[in-house]
């Protein structure tokens, strides 16, 4: 008897089991074609296999024109009124994905809309760069997206549109048709079709898949495919819809953000520089703003608070009257605007103004850090876009300290994203075969990568190139680039770096030339007569070697306090340990109190060859809790430590337990070895004076901990 799940179907699909182990997908999606023909069609079916090509397991999946279509499908055969297919009763239930990314509805789905991608200039005014026709439009509550198809020279594209990206969504008409305008934080996803025999497609011609579109390809991610780069350049989509088009369901299913009225459409002149990462402004010839005000209004651009075609010759004629301080303020008034600024000259005039008589700019923010922190310009690049961040905080580093009058031209590069979350390996290199000698197809964000490392990249007057990274910054997808002048260049920073010839792996040479940019604390020089080379510890044991001290060397008491008197501790009681970068050395050295040399390396901290005698401490060793466990206790005992100590402590503690729902000391003695963010509010409470037996709320804390 046939059997169906009663929940509702939230997706186009359904799964149905007790297929006949004969079935093909072309037989199953044609039945249920007719079998619901009065609500809608059936568009696509799936017979899952033990394997690709093997018998069919008797299960699989059917995916509808709407959700109303699959829940009828659902019905029937939970009612028996959903006939026999090829002899056998079909047991049918809700699936909770669909086996193609569509729209649910039919009412969420436009077949022929119209596409333009540009800036909105004013609050009615739309500049478009590019144009298209025959767009079709799914909108996929579901996954809380818009996928907009459509066809350029010859080549399917899909552009992902996500509920999140979209900073505005406005309800406009344009010569009597509906627009949906769409102004986007982030660019769209952008993925393209490959196939051919070699391609591995899910919708394949074989007797397990049945799909009344063609579907015999694979979606991989692209770059912006238009001839001046308008997905990248622009931040505002423009949907013209027919006038039957269903306009008011698409909008409610929609980030709603209220109605435009008739919109004025135009052409767009485009702007900026030729380059491989867009949208960039730069400076007209003439002009002598300070390279910080400039890569401050790439970033206002880049964020949406102002529109690059207001970024003109009078406005950076104003901005060379205003002091650098006063413009650096104006800009951080404007970053936190939540609008869009379309005068942005009048508005800086008018604050530079109302700083000036109120001597507000005096006060001139700092442009460099000091001590453990510098200021750093951060560069996001994504598969369409690059965005300008900061100058921001960081923490420094051994490399742009050495180098501080060149601070400004060190920057740090990160690849994300569209949404600026991390890039996926399949973005970059897509599988699309199968088998084992398949070869993963290079993307166009994996060349994207690559020329920008191999060729850099200008901002205004300067070019940055690829320098090095740290450890921390691979696992980041960062690295730090340089933007050479005629004093100093990228090479030469790294000659200067260290000798790194001899490391053959690319992975292991990356990773020593990133330990000079770990964040680290400056001291001073150590000279090499003040350092020597101490052998390693080694045992050989049945013909393995084993080196007992890797990575440790030793400092003199001597040097360690006046190291600690650097760092800002207590030089009368020095930590017992640095952990240090010293020219190619890595590693940790122990205070040796009998050392009459400042510092005693070993060769296992010894990573590549360098001239660089500077002295930088990561880390120092720091006290911190300690709980009893058998591991400690036999380390303990076989120090001469009696079995009686350890009895006494652990019958004190267990009194302190027994007291600590009755005694406000013996709770806050257990609090307090604890040590957790959770007990702070009850140590709070205990210091106020309160008595565990006495408040509620604070009997229940205790009582949790007691019985943990």
């Amino acid at each position: 008897m046939a059997t169906a799940v009663s929940a509702p179907v939230f997706t186009a699909t359904v799964r149905v089991s007790n297929i006949p182990p004969s079935a093909v997908a072309k037989e199953l999606l044609a039945f249920f074609d007719s079998a619901v023909a009065a609500a809608g069609e059936a568009y696509a079916c799936e017979i899952a296999a033990a394997r690709r090509g093997w018998l069919s397991r008797g299960d699989g999946s059917v995916q509808f024109d709407s959700t109303a279509t699959a829940t009828l499908a659902a019905e029937l055969a939970s009612s028996c009124r959903l006939p026999r297919f090829l002899g056998s009763l079909l047991s049918v239930s809700p699936a909770s994905v669909d086996l193609l990314p569509r729209a649910p509805d039919l009412s969420l789905r436009v077949a022929d809309a119209r596409l333009l991608v540009g800036n909105r200039v004013a609050e009615r005014e739309f500049e478009a760069a590019d144009t298209w026709d025959s767009v079709r439009v799914e909108v996929i509550p579901g996954k809380r997206r818009i996928d907009l198809y459509l066809n350029h020279d010859s080549q399917r594209y899909r552009l992902e549109v996500y509920f999140e990206d979209i900073r505005n969504c406005l309800q406009c008409s344009f010569d009597g048709a509906g627009v949906i305008l769409l102004q986007l934080m982030y660019a769209p996803r952008i993925c393209t079709t490959i196939s051919g025999p070699a391609v591995y497609s899910r919708f394949s011609d074989d007797r397990f898949h049945a799909c009344k579109e063609d579907a015999k390809f694979t979606w991989v991610r692209a770059l912006d495919f238009t001839r001046n780069h308008s997905f990248g350049k622009c931040s505002t989509l423009a949907l013209v819809l027919d006038e039957g088009a269903p306009v008011s369901f698409i909008l409610n299913s929609l980030p709603m953000s209220g109605e435009l009225g008739e919109l004025v459409i135009s052409s767009m002149e485009f702007f900026g520089p030729s380059s491989k990462v867009v949208p960039l402004v730069d400076c007209p010839s003439g002009c002598s703003v300070s390279y910080e005000v400039l890569f401050r209004l790439n970033s206002l651009v880049h964020m949406g608070k102002i529109v690059s075609k207001d970024v003109n010759a009078d406005l950076f004629k104003a901005l060379e009257e205003i002091p650098v301080h006063i413009s650096r303020r104006i800009f951080e008034k404007m970053s936190k605007l939540d609008f869009t600024c379309y005068e942005p000259l009048q508005f800086i005039q008018q604050e530079a103004h109302s700083r000036k008589r109120s001597h507000d700019g005096l006060l001139s923010s700092k442009t460099e850090g000091e001590g453990k922190l510098m200021m750093c310009y951060r560069i996001h690049i994504t598969p369409s876009k690059i965005y300008c961040l900061g100058p921001e905080e960081e923490v420094s580093n051994y490399v742009v300290k050495h180098h501080k009058q060149y601070a400004s031209d060190f920057a740090r590069v990160t690849f994300v994203d569209e949404d600026w979350s991390k890039l996926f390996p399949d973005a970059i290199s897509a599988r699309t075969g199968r088998g084992f000698f398949s070869q993963p197809l290079k993307t166009g964000l994996y060349h994207r990568i690559l020329s920008i490392l191999k060729e850099g990249f200008s901002i205004g007057p300067k070019k940055y190139e690829f320098l090095a990274f740290s450890a921390s910054q691979l696992r980041g997808s960062s690295v730090w680039m340089f933007a050479s002048n005629d004093s100093l260049k990228a090479e030469d920073i790294s000659r200067w770096m260290g000798n790194f010839e001899d490391i053959r792996s690319v992975s292991k040479c990356a990773a020593r030339m990133g330990q000079l940019f770990s964040s680290s604390r400056q001291t001073l020089e150590i000279l090499p007569r003040d350092v020597e080379e101490i052998p390693d510890i080694e045992v050989t044991t049945d013909g393995s070697k084993y080196i007992f001290s890797d990575g440790i060397g030793k400092i003199s008491e001597r040097l360690a306090k006046e190291m600690a008197c650097r760092i800002g501790l207590d030089y009368t009681n020095p930590p017992s340990a640095f952990q240090i970068r010293y020219g190619g050395y890595k590693g940790v050295v122990a205070v040796d109190p009998d050392s009459f040399r400042n510092l005693s390396l070993r060769p296992s901290m010894k990573k590549f060859e360098s001239k660089s005698r500077m002295f930088n401490i990561t880390s120092t060793s720091k006290s911190q809790p300690c709980y009893m466990n058998r591991e400690v206790i036999s380390l303990l005992s076989t120090l001469g430590i009696r079995d009686e100590i350890f009895e006494s402590m652990q019958q004190n503690d267990m009194r302190e337990l027994d007291e600590m729902l009755t005694n406000r000391e013996a709770a806050l003695s257990v609090l307090g070895k604890i040590g957790s963010a959770e007990t702070k509010t009850a140590s709070k409470i205990l210091l106020q004076g309160y008595e565990p037996s006495l408040e509620p709320y604070l009997l229940m804390i205790l009582k949790a901990h007691h019985d943990s």
